[in-house]
């Protein structure tokens, strides 16, 4: 028998659920991005949403072979500025995956937090796709303390099922 196996392109697709859910809940409540935020070193969850996309769109271009956007370059002044790094990471991402890409190369990269590292391009992927996913549950807990509630539901058993 074999075992289940969760694809890069299911994987993706709900980093792209999530972030759907999360951009319209911030469109609808911008003054959220303002709210005090410890999360990641961040002070406002303006800043917890550059954090999630700078990672997402420096760890495609690592996978793209192209040079990295700093961090100061990664716009968080409004969920507009949030979401267009997240959907320019997701479009390398996908072209990615509908390219040539050695899944299996290992290559060196610079982190913030822990330095000169090393992974495959597989590791790279799955890191970037889930990251944020994390972040976005802490997320949820936080905004929940404020008093805000979220018509969805974030776990992953959400992607495939039906309502009976």
């Amino acid at each position: 028998m074999s075992e289940p196996v969760l694809t890069a392109h299911e994987v993706l697709k709900w980093n792209e659920s999530t972030s759907e859910h999360w951009r319209g809940f911030l469109s609808e409540n911008p003054a959220v991005l303002a709210i005090g935020c410890d999360i990641a070193g961040t002070k406002t969850v303006a800043e917890l949403m550059q954090h999630i996309v700078a990672v997402e769109l420096r760890y495609a271009e690592r996978i793209a072979q192209v040079a990295e956007t700093s961090y100061e370059q990664v716009k968080c002044d409004s969920v507009e500025a949030i979401y267009a790094t997240h959907d320019r990471a997701l479009g390398m991402m996908k072209a990615a995956l509908a390219g040539e890409t050695d899944w299996e190369r290992r290559m060196e990269f610079q982190t913030r937090s822990y330095g000169a590292m090393r992974a495959s391009m597989k590791t790279i992927y799955f890191h970037a796709m889930l990251h944020g996913i994390r972040h976005y549950a802490q997320l949820g807990t936080l905004v929940r303390q404020h008093g805000y509630k979220r018509a969805w539901m974030g776990d992953y058993l959400m992607m495939g099922v039906e309502r009976v």
